[in-house]
């Protein structure tokens, strides 16, 4: 069973951030799938969490000691259900997203970033990966090693036939235009049964009511060979007003949670790359403009949501060395420069993470959220504040070439002996 619950926590109970996890498995006895601070006072933290009851992968918590030198590596979190200005529509982060590339050697980023229906913008170095894979790698848990390809296995609710029409032409498109090897399919015989929950803290999470025919799906594609997992669902409880008022530009998109939630449990149970992507857009919606915002236009001028994720996984990374499977590259936290967040959703696995392991957090006041989980809220040392992602690109440069940031601002202190008196 899947449950979504909010934990208050006294500050003194917690040994550090990074014992939260802990803390909420021994209040519930589950496996905790996601979890995140959505609130702080001087007294507690209000932590929103998602366990699961089932067998999953188990992963130890702890800086690798294994060095693969030469490879700058920084992780872009963009939320999703938390209202993001930028990246909390249609793949609209990724412009941002490009720019943050150019002043790195591998810019991570959750799929929500780049993810926009028919439309993806993936630059090269752009490492596409799910949000619990990016949780992993910044809990030095794991290493990333990025394929030359992937073999990808794509996971179709039970829909009507008009509906598999859809589907199979984006597939076929996608084989044929990116050469994406997509391996084999199945079709499910029960509904996935994805629902879309909205928690007390106003952030958009979700449930599956049927993993079994979610991993019993999976188990038949890796029987025939895939090592990524494309997942084609319909996401129930959608609420039709607010999903409207998203594409107006006023609320986060409700879907997102779910997707994330489907993912999560294949990446922790399998340790393989996966993604989720709406069976087929919703189209009937009271729309305030036929025209919707810019940022969610991609997602409204496509039929399926499929294509960017089959595009995505295609060099998706692997969470470990894989038979018959050619690597690239490998990296892990030893090669993390810096995470690049929110300025109000610091309360996540990547950005406290850092704080334990010394890794600057680089704060975007612009992309504002619904959160308000800050810096000085939480005491985190290690945080640089930017106004504009603009301003993150220019302090990445900076980290990466060793200079010291208080060198290219004014006025710059100017450092005496002692005994030194002006003449």
């Amino acid at each position: 069973m899947i449950q979504n619950k909010q934990y208050t926590l006294k500050k003194p109970e917690l040994a550090s951030f990074t014992s939260i996890p802990d803390v909420i498995k021994e209040l519930t006895g589950h496996y905790v799938l996601r979890w995140c601070i959505c609130k702080v006072t001087d007294e507690e933290l209000v932590i929103e969490a998602t366990t699961y009851d089932g067998e999953l992968g188990r992963f130890a918590i702890g800086a690798s000691d294994r060095h693969y030198p030469g490879k700058r590596v920084v992780v872009s979190i963009i939320p999703t259900g938390v209202g993001c200005d930028i990246g909390g529509y249609a793949g609209d982060a990724a412009p941002i997203t490009s720019m943050l590339a150019a002043a790195t050697d591998y810019l991570i980023t959750n799929p929500n970033a780049v993810n926009a229906s028919n439309f993806i913008n993936l630059e090269s170095n752009v490492v596409y990966t799910e949000g619990s894979s990016i949780d992993l790698f910044c809990q030095g848990s794991v290493d990333f090693h990025l394929p030359y390809t992937n073999r990808v296995g794509l996971i179709i609710d039970k829909v009507p036939d008009q509906s598999l029409d859809v589907i199979f032409n984006v597939l076929n498109a996608v084989r044929a235009i990116h050469g994406v090897d997509v391996r084999d399919y199945v079709i499910t015989e029960r509904p996935i049964g994805g629902r879309c929950v909205w928690n007390k803290s106003g952030i958009f999470v979700g449930t599956v009511d049927n993993p079994d025919v979610l991993f019993g799906a999976c188990d038949e594609l890796i029987a025939k060979g895939v090592n990524a997992i494309a997942v084609a669902s319909t996401i129930q409880d959608l609420p039709l007003n607010i999903y409207a008022d998203h594409f107006a530009g006023k609320y986060p998109n409700p879907i997102g949670g779910t997707e994330a939630i489907i993912s999560y449990l294949i990446t922790r149970r399998y340790q393989m790359p996966s993604a989720h992507a709406p069976l087929i857009n919703v189209k009937q919606l009271e729309l305030e403009h036929n025209i919707v915002d810019a940022r969610g236009a991609g997602e409204m001028s496509s039929t399926s949501g499929l294509a960017c994720i089959l595009i995505g996984l295609r060099r998706a990374p692997q969470l470990g060395p894989r038979a018959n499977s050619r690597v690239a590259d490998v990296i892990n936290l030893n090669n993390l420069l810096a995470v690049v967040a929110p300025a109000g959703c610091l309360g996540g696995v990547p950005a406290l993470y850092a704080q334990a392991y010394g890794v600057p957090v680089i704060a975007v006041r612009q992309n504002r959220t619904i959160l308000d989980v800050t810096k000085s809220k939480l005491g985190l040392q290690n945080v640089i504040e930017a106004e504009t992602y603009a301003e993150a690109a220019g302090i990445l440069l900076a980290l990466q070439r060793g200079i010291n940031l208080e060198s290219i601002v004014r006025p710059l202190q100017t450092l005496r002996y002692c005994n030194y008196s002006a003449s």
